[in-house]
């Protein structure tokens, strides 16, 4: 089988300057980032399916994004691939001290283990002290700092409300937040009623904000439950259009509540069958 070496060497084949490949040798970091979204996308996709008979292909399609970027910084003279593994390896050393009590990859492990809260605590002091020593201006240091811009907003929005909540600033329940969601739901409707476009940006921001913090408080990932009810809506919709199809009908010329009769069907057929 080939190994990493391989996987390496082939990168830098298709980014030879003479006999590489035109496409690949176009590329730059900004144009790969877009495949490296979708391709984690992917590997999510196909470990919430079950589809473990597709996971190793998608892992590598991962895995070759890496690879990418390390090729694109070689050719630069920023870094290695090499130095991304040294990188990760050493940081994990320094974020698991229960496990390796001596930093040494191969040393024996503390038997008396840490219960899990305590790992977690232990965990974020020790990203907080990273931060620190990351930034340039000690005394500008955010809690906030280094919680990527590019990440799909509503897990942003997670990370941001955990990193508030290390110092407090969070609700101590979910009923509460129940309340917020309501009021930013007024507060929605109010800017509807004065037909302002902009406050009504504004407003819906909000209450997505506030929605994925009530689903933060009841253990709920937002993209995770998001991406089921997107998939829910598609069964529905394709029962929908089966069913007219088989009817002879047009979507566009049935009344709304026979579509909505429809969609009803659909949601009786998925609790009847809950494999779907």
């Amino acid at each position: 089988m080939y190994q990493l070496n391989d996987l390496l060497h082939l990168m830098a084949r298709l980014r030879d300057p003479q006999h590489g490949c035109p496409w690949d040798l176009k590329q730059s970091y900004a144009t790969i980032v877009p495949h490296t979204i979708e391709e984690a996308y992917e590997v999510a996709d196909a470990i919430e399916r079950g589809d473990f008979d597709h996971l190793p292909g998608e892992l590598g399609d991962l895995l070759f994004q890496v690879v990418y970027y390390s090729q694109l910084a070689r050719e630069e003279g920023r870094f290695e691939f090499a130095q991304v593994v040294d990188g990760i390896t050493r940081k994990l050393l320094r974020r698991h001290p229960h496990v390796f009590p001596d930093g040494d990859l191969y040393g024996a492990p503390d038997v008396a283990k840490l219960e899990e809260a305590a790992v977690k605590q232990r965990w974020e002091e020790l990203k907080a002290e990273e931060r620190a020593e990351k930034a340039a201006a000690p005394e500008q240091l955010s809690l906030l700092d280094d919680v990527p811009t590019a990440l799909p907003s509503l897990s942003r929005a997670i990370k941001l409300q955990k990193r508030a909540a290390q110092v407090g600033f969070d609700w101590p329940e979910a009923l509460p937040v129940v309340d917020k969601v309501r009021e930013e739901l007024d507060e929605v409707l109010e800017a509807m009623s004065e037909n302002d476009p902009e406050a009504i940006s504004e407003e819906i921001g909000d209450l997505l904000f506030v929605v994925s913090n009530l689903a933060r408080h009841l253990k709920v990932d937002p993209e995770t439950a998001l991406r089921a009810a997107n998939g829910k809506f598609e069964r529905r919709f394709r029962f929908i259009e089966q069913s007219l199809r088989e009817q002879g009908r047009a979507m566009q010329d049935c009344a709304l509540d026979d579509l909505d009769a429809l969609w009803g069907e659909a949601k009786k057929l998925e609790k009847l069958t809950p494999s779907c």
